[in-house]
């Protein structure tokens, strides 16, 4: 395959229907934001009521520092938010109040083994919940799931069982949350893999070979893998090592393969940005930010290889922000802060706003809340754009914090009418100007 086209459909296809998001408030809805990117892993929140305008003095509800290091997401379920870091060389899996703020638990999950990267940890990816159950995966291969009161239920180590990780930098792909299952992808070096354990027992499913044959960083992949319905059968969709790879979720087995998103064989085309779903499209970043390609994923299970490639564009990417989806368009906040939206369905873009320049860059993933995109950036300032409905976008607010201190890199979420910020240091829960 070669991907040399700018926006040329090669077929023609309808639109299936999308999974829904999913939404939770404090009266005891258990769905929330369970997994990074949300629960739909969409990058967007339900509801159309959430704070665009704070400041450490105005908007802020409660925040708390967060010892030791860690990068990932939070997610918040059931009244509780849960958070990873490394603290006193052990990884802690930490649960805190929604509404207050307040410390309930903390547990131990084997030694924290990470600071291979500047803006890294072995606390990089974001833990999953289903209000009952949170599973937290560290980057020494630690796994484990813990109930509601802290208690560990079961607990695997990844690198003991399958191997040791081979990536250079620190671990960064997040656990897939299913109804039954958690599936981990290890993209790397050497022996590459998918697996699904049970959720509630922690038993290995199954285990897929995903050894592709990128060469050297190529083969490594931070991104976190999507549950996506296909012709009413679940599936498990993967980006990395220059390849997407659709696998059945009950099974593992490989039911499509698309490559050539490296054609030339460049050695440091590692993953970061994961992709997203918009109806059948799969959205994919690749090329460290330079390419963006949509794909069918139903034509690529029937088996129509490079015909399954609905557009291709060499003008526009993302590095690390993973983009979000919304009714037929996707979000993209590129590594410099550019925001762009595109039609899902030919990658046309519709419009762009470029935020302000800085020094620091932008590792967070975009979230779309109501008629606000929400882009922040390493040092913690938070821009929000406005007007996705009428296509009269612009920056209307700039929020900052006193954490201002690099590398902010886990993302925002919106839950029950409020934000999440996670900083270097300290975690916000922002309800805005005047509330």
């Amino acid at each position: 395959m070669k991907l040399s086209y700018l926006i040329t459909p090669t077929i023609a296809f309808a639109f299936g229907i999308a999974l829904s998001t999913l939404s939770w408030s404090d009266d005891g809805d258990a769905t929330g934001w369970r997994q990074w990117r949300g629960s739909d892993q969409s990058g967007v929140a339900a509801g159309d009521a959430f704070p665009t305008k704070w400041s450490e003095s105005d908007g802020v509800d409660w925040k708390v520092v967060i010892p030791g290091t860690g990068g990932s997401t939070p997610v918040a379920v059931g009244g509780r938010v849960y958070v990873t870091s490394g603290i006193e060389a052990k990884n802690m899996l930490l649960a805190y109040d929604f509404a207050s703020g307040k410390l309930l638990w903390q547990t131990a999950v084997g030694a924290d083994r990470g600071g291979k990267h500047r803006k890294g940890g072995g606390s990089n990816p974001s833990p999953v919940s289903d209000g009952e159950l949170t599973i937290a995966y560290f980057r020494s291969g630690d796994l484990a799931a813990i109930d509601f009161d802290g208690k560990i239920v079961w607990q695997t180590n990844l690198q003991t069982e399958f191997g040791e990780d081979t990536l250079w930098w620190d671990l960064g792909t997040s656990p897939l949350l299913t109804d039954d299952a958690i599936v981990i992808a290890v993209m790397q070096s050497g022996p590459s893999y998918l697996v699904s354990l049970d959720k509630k027992t922690g038993k290995v499913n199954w285990k897929s070979d995903r050894s592709l044959g990128a060469p050297e960083e190529a083969a490594q992949s931070y991104a976190t893998p999507l549950e996506a319905v296909v012709d009413g059968r679940h599936v498990v969709v993967v980006m990395g090592a220059d390849h997407l790879t659709i696998h059945d979720l009950v099974t593992g087995d490989e039911l499509g393969r698309l490559g050539g998103f490296n054609p030339g064989g460049e050695r440091f085309f590692r993953s970061i940005a994961s992709p997203v779903l918009s109806g059948d499209i799969v959205v994919c970043p690749y090329s460290r930010g330079a390419t963006v390609t949509g794909v069918s994923m139903s034509a690529l299970i029937d088996g129509k290889g490079d015909a399954s490639i609905a557009w291709h564009r060499d003008d526009l990417g993302s590095d690390v922000p993973t983009p979000a989806s919304q009714n037929g368009q996707v979000y993209f906040c590129s590594d410099k802060g550019v925001v762009t939206v595109i039609d899902a369905k030919s990658g046309e873009s519709i419009w762009d706003v470029e935020l302000p320049n800085s020094r620091h860059a932008y590792s967070s993933s975009p979230l779309v809340a109501g008629n606000h995109v929400y882009a922040t950036r390493e040092d913690g300032a938070t821009f929000v754009i406005t007007g996705l409905s009428d296509d009269k976008s612009k920056l209307i607010a700039t929020n900052v914090v006193d954490d201002d201190e690099p590398f902010t890199v886990a993302s925002l979420i919106a839950v029950d009418g409020s934000l999440l910020l996670r900083t270097r240091t300290t975690l916000y829960r922002i309800r805005g100007e005047g509330k």
